[in-house]
């Protein structure tokens, strides 16, 4: 597959520093920062309000044309605008409940990393406060999830099955159970802000869970991001490269396992096998979305020392090799 963005001729690596005195500073940061705004979805959100109320055939659960995979399909614009709205709602009342299922695998990783770790250790402190944030986002999503109606099972069966043992690598491969969170972080991470930028009409309800989780998954990401690049230049060369070669595997498997909709939503709504493989990964449109939601992980494994001639050809054959970001959430579209 030939690469959907221009790829930059250079990477300049940023200048030397003390890297594990910037590290801890990070984590006390982000600690403090977690005290003093955090959200609680029964206090923050107003869910009993008026114009919180799932009505049906209200048309801001259309997908939108700019941001959503499903959304911009010819096949999707083509339909009846009441299973347009239908489609819509059943999409984000299943990405809410991927979201759910996705924190409560990595509240349990979290614990379990943290359990290992000795006292005084300032990874200790942060990783409880994301594990009680994430806590947070598992009431919000599954509150959303019922207010929605959909009866939606989220996440690909097989990744519902092995969820018990992916908790397990924060313990025996903490560097690959990040890569998983980046993973799964990214890219709804990537199309919420997508969606909030786009500045599309959109059910008060998701909009206001969008905004608050966009809001704390900033210091989750962040710390992933600063974790990596403290521990994995540290590494040897043969782990390095292995771990250059799994990086953009983890990405590329775990985006499609959580993006795109299990064989239910193909049931559910007549959807033809040619227009699931278009929206996921055929279509040109499609793979320039894959490539984009990556962006900054790009960014991460050129930082990280994990960018070399045969794992670029890993992020070639995955389909999400491009530019890398030039900072963290750069925007891949023009939202105007």
């Amino acid at each position: 597959m030939t690469s959907t963005q221009p790829r930059p001729t250079t990477y300049t690596p940023p200048a030397k520093q003390d890297t594990g005195t910037d590290y801890q500073q990070v984590l006390e940061d982000l600690s403090t920062a977690s005290v003093r705004r955090n959200f609680d979805p029964y206090i923050d959100i107003d869910w009993d309000a008026p114009h919180m109320a799932v009505i049906p055939n209200d048309p801001r659960w259309i997908l939108s044309y700019k941001v959503d995979p499903i959304g911009r399909h010819p096949w999707y614009q083509s339909l009846p605008k009441e299973k347009q709205i239908k489609i819509g709602m059943w999409r984000q009342a299943n990405v809410a409940k991927v979201g759910l299922q996705f924190e409560s695998i990595l509240i349990r990783g979290l614990m379990q990393y943290a359990d290992r770790l000795p006292n005084g250790d300032k990874r200790f402190r942060y990783t409880t406060h994301e594990a009680k944030e994430e806590c947070n986002h598992t009431l919000m999503f599954q509150e959303l999830v019922n207010r929605i109606g959909m009866d939606t099972k989220g996440m690909r069966w097989w990744l519902r099955r092995a969820s018990p043992i992916i908790p397990l690598f924060s313990t025996f491969w903490p560097t690959i159970f990040y890569f998983g969170v980046l993973a799964g972080e990214e890219p709804i991470d990537h199309i919420q802000k997508d969606f909030l930028r786009a500045r599309e009409e959109l059910h008060p309800a998701m909009s206001a869970v969008m905004e608050l989780h966009v809001a704390e998954e900033a210091r989750h990401i962040s710390f992933a991001h600063n974790h990596l690049r403290n521990t994995v230049p540290r590494k040897g060369p043969i782990t390095k490269f292995a771990l250059s070669i799994a990086m953009p595997i983890v990405m590329r498997v775990l985006c499609s396992a959580i993006v795109v909709p299990p064989k239910d939503f193909e049931r559910e709504f007549d959807v033809p096998k040619s227009v699931m493989k278009d929206i996921f990964w055929k279509s040109e449109q499609s793979q320039i979305f894959l490539s984009g939601v990556f962006g900054d992980v790009r960014m991460l494994a050129e930082q990280c020392g994990l960018m070399n001639p045969a794992s670029r050809q890993v992020w070639r054959a995955m389909g999400i090799d491009g530019r890398s970001s030039r900072y963290r959430s750069e925007p891949t579209y023009n939202a105007s």
